[in-house]
């Protein structure tokens, strides 16, 4: 992973990628990143893709998976086809797009990490997933409104306690919170 922390810090003194400046706090962001890795597979969205974590993450140690990164900041999406090109990520698409904007509505699985509320990225991410597939979202403070369905999968990076937040959508709606 030198290589993709070399080249986040470099585009990130340029464009902000990040609040991350050193590749202690880069490693500690690529560290939570893979915590989303085993409930990954198929077509994975990844929505507010920033600075690429978790996606890039992602899509080098999961190069049998698909991943769409949309990012409408066009000097960051630009970043993400670099590091899909510099990193050699044929499995990687980078677009230069808004989530209302973008009308694949069938992928397996949803994720966004720091981009939306928690809850609301639920709701929005179960239209972009097929009947069967997967919201993802990364929980940094334990959250009481969150939906009866959801399922919290716990994990620590360096001592704090954090979660993965996964909503299998059972049909054309999303269940109401608890």
């Amino acid at each position: 992973m030198n290589d993709f922390i070399t080249l986040f810090l470099k585009w990130n003194k340029k464009i902000n990628l990040s609040a991350a400046r050193t590749h202690d706090e880069v490693e500690e962001h690529i560290e939570d990143s893979r915590a989303v890795l085993p409930h990954l597979g198929g077509r994975v969205l990844d929505v507010g893709s920033g600075g690429g974590f978790p996606v890039l993450v992602a899509a080098r140690e999961l190069p049998t998976v698909l991943f769409v990164a949309l990012e409408p900041i066009h000097k960051k999406h630009a970043f993400l086809r670099e590091a899909a090109r510099s990193l050699r990520l044929p499995n990687l698409e980078a677009r230069c797009e808004r989530l209302e904007d973008h009308e694949v509505v069938d992928y397996d699985v949803a994720m966004s990490r720091a981009t939306f509320d928690l809850v609301d990225w639920l709701r929005l991410g179960s239209d972009h997933i097929r009947i069967g597939g997967k919201v993802l979202a990364f929980e940094g403070v334990a959250r009481t409104d969150l939906p009866a369905a959801a399922i919290r999968h716990p994990y620590s990076v360096r001592g704090k306690s954090r979660a993965i937040i996964e909503l299998i959508r059972a049909s054309n709606t999303l269940p109401s919170p608890t």
